[in-house]
């Protein structure tokens, strides 16, 4: 009986000596960033004199450049993940309806050179169940969808992605799509309709709340005539992720990746979408290094480019880990893609929810605007979901909101650093760093890589079937 006490009395002094080095980690992560984070003036500084970071441009690859340099600077070895990517552009866009010009912006990756006229068809939300309602009368057409789901459509409706909407008026035979942006304002927002980051074959495009909710109540009672003429830009580019590896020490196979998206739309500058993230991931670089962590897992800090033609970067990323055979090295992915000022954790598998309970509680400790309200969720259209798709577990900072509306002009021209909370900005860091050494340095890792069978359970169970099928990234047949 003796001997049962001891080891207990062992177990939880070794348990208590791990709480505290855990604790005292946390607090030199939260003290370095409030004291020396330099996320803010660098998306500053990124904003004003790069601008936007569209990928496969000249400012995409300043931008890659200017990561890459400022990440060397820290005193790392930083290499170039280059991939192919369609460089796409805008020229020029004309949308009238009944001959009334009406504001619009083109989607990207809209043909090259398009000039269509045809009959406006209201496809509602612009799901599979609508087209389905109406039938050939869609073939020929073009077609007018809401962006997100229309109000008092009823319970239980699942929104698609604007390039799975405009798959499936391709699918239909339309000739053309339009959206409405939810937005009011008559706020336009850019976007990629396509799946795989290629030309599609009809024109897309996108217009204000308003103007949109007005042209489809006229709908209702005559006949438009829609006509698009539109010039856009194409061609095959380069891009580049660009990748900083921390080798770990006892468990130095194994990998924690942590990455957000470096590039973003033209229209503005990017500043939530997602400079934010990126801005953050090369924070936590600068902070890793200069604590000296020794980590038992090896990290890879990774800003990703061509997210928002496809998610490429992320794409291409785990390709290289599938081709040399290191995909089952990653235990686990953060992604920060417009994550501000968390206040917990937000995990894709179970598993791990009562791990980040602990790990938060030791946390809130340190920052008291921290709840360690953590969540269980999974999604996709981020660079979480290449690895996702391989069965890794992912995760994400959850339940802090984005400053000043700025949820309101994502893909916008509005998307400006203005609208950037320094406070937020450094909260998502130190809270995403904390997440980050606690994955690096755990004796284990509850959620493991899931088999391919189970990976289509989890889709399932998730309700990701659907747009999986559509995309075309379904892989386990039709059924």
């Amino acid at each position: 009986m003796k001997r049962i006490y001891l080891i207990s009395l062992l177990f939880l002094s070794q348990f208590a000596f791990a709480q505290q080095a855990l604790k005292d980690n946390f607090e030199k992560i939260y003290q370095d960033i409030n004291q020396h984070s330099e996320a803010y003036d660098r998306l500053k500084y990124s904003t004003e004199k790069i601008g936007h970071r569209l990928t496969g441009s000249k400012n995409g690859k300043k931008a890659e450049t200017y990561v890459h340099d400022l990440l060397k600077s820290y005193g790392y070895q930083v290499s170039y993940q280059p991939f192919s990517a369609e460089a796409w552009s805008r020229k020029s866009l004309k949308l009238r309806f009944n001959k009334q010009e009406v504001p619009s912006v083109s989607l990207a990756h809209s043909p090259v050179r398009a000039k269509v006229e045809a009959e406006l068809v209201d496809l509602g939300n612009g799901l599979e169940a609508d087209y389905q309602h109406v039938g050939e009368k869609v073939k020929d057409k073009i077609a007018l969808v809401f962006l997100h789901i229309l109000p008092n459509s009823g319970q239980g409706l699942k929104n698609l992605h604007r390039s799975e909407k405009t798959a499936l008026a391709e699918k239909y035979g339309a000739a053309g799509i339009i959206f409405i942006n939810s937005v009011k304002g008559n706020v336009l927002l850019t976007g990629t309709a396509s799946i795989t980051g290629k030309l599609i074959n009809i024109p897309a495009v996108c217009i204000g709340f308003e103007d949109g909710m007005k042209w489809k109540e006229t709908l209702l009672s005559q006949p438009i005539v829609a006509a698009i003429d539109m010039k856009n830009k194409s061609g095959a580019a380069t891009a580049r992720n660009v990748l900083v590896h921390i080798p770990g020490t006892s468990l130095a196979n194994e990998k924690i990746v942590i990455g957000g998206h470096l590039d973003s739309w033209d229209l503005a500058t990017g500043a939530i979408d997602n400079g934010i993230g990126s801005f953050a991931v090369v924070d936590i670089a600068r902070a890793f290094k200069k604590l000296a962590f020794q980590n038992k897992r090896s990290i890879d800090l990774v800003l990703f480019m061509g997210e928002e033609q496809g998610l490429l970067g992320a794409k291409a990323y785990v390709d290289q880990a599938i081709k040399e055979g290191k995909i089952d090295q990653i235990k686990y992915m953060i992604n920060l893609d417009m994550v501000n000022a968390p206040i917990g954790f937000t995990t894709t598998r179970e598993e791990m929810k009562q791990l980040f309970d602990q790990w938060g509680a030791v946390y809130a400790e340190v920052d008291d605007k921290f709840k360690n309200e953590n969540s269980i969720a999974a999604g996709l259209h981020s660079d979480h979901q290449p690895f996702m798709l391989q069965g890794i577990p992912t995760a994400t900072g959850r339940g802090g909101a984005l400053p000043n509306n700025a949820g309101m002009y994502y893909h916008s021209n509005r998307d400006v650093f203005g609208l950037v909370d320094k406070g937020g900005l450094e909260q998502t860091i130190r809270v995403s760093a904390a997440l980050l050494y606690a994955l690096a340095n755990a004796d284990q890792i509850p959620a493991i890589k899931l088999s391919d069978t189970a990976i289509k359970q989890f889709l399932e169970d998730k309700g990701m079937k659907e747009p999986l099928k559509i995309s075309g990234e379904w892989r386990w047949g039709q059924d």
